[in-house]
């Protein structure tokens, strides 16, 4: 698994970021494919951002924003963890609230 350390200042770079990430492990086309994404919960509070991206033949990619760890974590359409990335500074968590 790779270890990344990457500074994205707001939440569209964050969903940037993570697209072209997922994308680029697969190997597929950047803007063919869509990126859905959830607002995760700890009780009442925000704390993070489930996306998942869906490719071909029914393939989907994932990745999670920790925002209280401040780090994603990408996953391949098997399951496995492919990367790691700390942020060294990332979205606010009022963003998430949004």
């Amino acid at each position: 698994m790779v270890t990344c350390y990457h500074r994205l200042d707001n939440l569209e770079d964050l969903r940037h970021y993570v697209y072209s990430t997922l994308c680029k492990h697969s190997q597929l086309e950047l803007g063919a494919f869509e990126m859905r994404e959830m607002k995760l919960l700890r009780g009442d509070r925000p704390c993070g951002v489930y996306f998942c991206l869906c490719g071909p033949r029914k393939m989907k990619l994932t990745a999670i924003w920790d925002a209280d760890r401040n780090q994603v974590l990408f996953y391949d359409s098997a399951g496995q963890r492919f990367q790691k990335t700390q942020l060294a500074a990332g979205p606010r968590q009022q963003s998430v609230a949004a």
